[in-house]
């Protein structure tokens, strides 16, 4: 009789035991899956994170990201932007995966500076997490322009004009929700 309880006791513990080790193993291969596929787009191959823009400015697909996004249009040459670059490429290393910086040398790639309202250099465009034009309560408080449509007075662009520090991007980063 100690056999026969055995015996069932088995046929039911087998099954559920093979069951636990497949779902652990199909839940371990997909966790793994969803950290690489969350690695993959910040990348130091993927050029949508790399700081200098060399040939396009796909706007659209850096929105995809859900990443808030400063383009800096200036050139390699400029004063101010030699004393920015190094800002930028440290910012662009820590703050990878959170926000997507990017330089345009507007003397090399001026046709990527079309339609951007870019008067002196550097000039730091914001767009928003949400893809949309960076919007702060005060955008004065940051010395940031706001640029709107004549007819609908629909927010555009919001720029900053001039060189910027560490610390004046940090606060910025604040604003738009960076951590």
């Amino acid at each position: 009789m100690l056999s026969v309880n055995k015996s069932k006791w088995l046929k039911i513990v087998i099954p559920v035991v093979i069951v636990c080790v497949i779902g652990g193993v199909w839940l371990l291969k997909n966790a793994q899956g969803s950290e690489t596929e969350q690695e993959a787009p910040v990348s130091s191959n993927n050029q949508d994170f790399a700081l200098h823009v060399t040939d396009e400015l796909d706007l659209d697909q850096l929105k995809s990201y859900g990443l808030p996004i400063i383009i800096d249009f200036g050139a390699d040459s400029c004063v101010p932007c030699k004393e920015m670059a190094p800002v930028l490429k440290t910012l662009n290393e820590e703050y990878q995966g959170k926000v997507i910086i990017k330089f345009v040398d507007v003397w090399k790639y001026q046709e990527l500076a079309q339609g951007f309202p870019i008067s002196l250099i550097p000039t730091q465009i914001f767009i928003g997490a949400d893809g949309k034009t960076f919007n702060p309560e005060n955008p004065t408080e940051f010395s940031l322009n706001q640029y709107v449509t004549k007819d609908t007075s629909e927010l555009v662009f919001t720029t900053h004009e001039g060189g910027m520090t560490k610390e004046d991007f940090l606060k910025i980063f604040k604003v738009m929700g960076v951590q």
